[in-house]
C-alpha cells in the first residue's frame, strides 16, 4: 500500500503499510508483519465560539426600544470613493433620506439616513477616499 522509511535512534527502518481496517493495521517492519492497533485523538478546533449573554425577563443585555437623543455618526459601510454629498449642514433630513453616493466595489452605493434628524457636519467631500468605518456625516437625533 505505502512504503516509508524511518530512522529512530540511528537504526534503519522500511515501513510498508500493507492493510488498514478501521482501527487496525497490518504493517511490515523490515520483513517482519505486525498487526497494529492504532489510536486516533480527535482534533481540538482551534476555532473560537461565540458566546453570549441571555437575556433576563427585566430587559437587562437587549437593545433599548427607543434610541437616545444627540449625536449620531453615519460610517462607510465599505472603503470607496465619495461621489456625491446631497445635504449640507443645518439640513433637516427623513428616515431613508439619501445623504450622500460612493462608489465601492465598481459600484454606485446610496447612503441613507437610518434616522430623522439635522445634518450637524459633514466630513467628506466629493472625490474623498475613504475606509471601512470612517465617519461620513454627524447629525443630531430627533426625538
Amino acid at each position: 500500500m505505502k512504503k516509508f522509511e524511518f530512522t529512530i535512534s540511528g537504526n534503519n527502518y522500511s515501513v510498508e503499510i500493507r492493510k488498514f481496517e478501521d482501527n487496525l493495521a497490518e504493517v511490515e517492519v523490515n520483513g517482519t508483519r505486525y498487526q497494529v492497533e492504532v489510536h486516533s485523538n480527535k482534533p481540538v478546533s482551534k476555532t473560537p465560539r461565540l458566546i453570549r449573554k441571555p437575556v433576563d425577563s427585566n430587559g437587562k443585555g437587549s437593545l433599548p426600544a427607543n434610541a437616545p437623543t444627540g449625536l449620531h455618526k453615519i460610517q462607510a459601510p465599505l472603503p470607496g470613493l465619495i461621489l456625491e454629498v446631497n445635504v449640507k449642514p443645518g439640513d433637516t433630513v427623513k428616515l431613508n433620506q439619501r445623504l450622500l453616493v460612493m462608489e465601492a466595489m465598481k459600484m454606485e452605493n446610496n447612503i441613507q439616513s437610518d434616522k430623522a434628524g439635522t445634518i450637524k457636519s459633514i466630513l467628506v467631500n466629493a472625490g474623498s477616499n475613504v475606509l471601512q468605518g470612517d465617519i461620513l456625516i454627524e447629525m443630531e437625533v430627533e426625538q
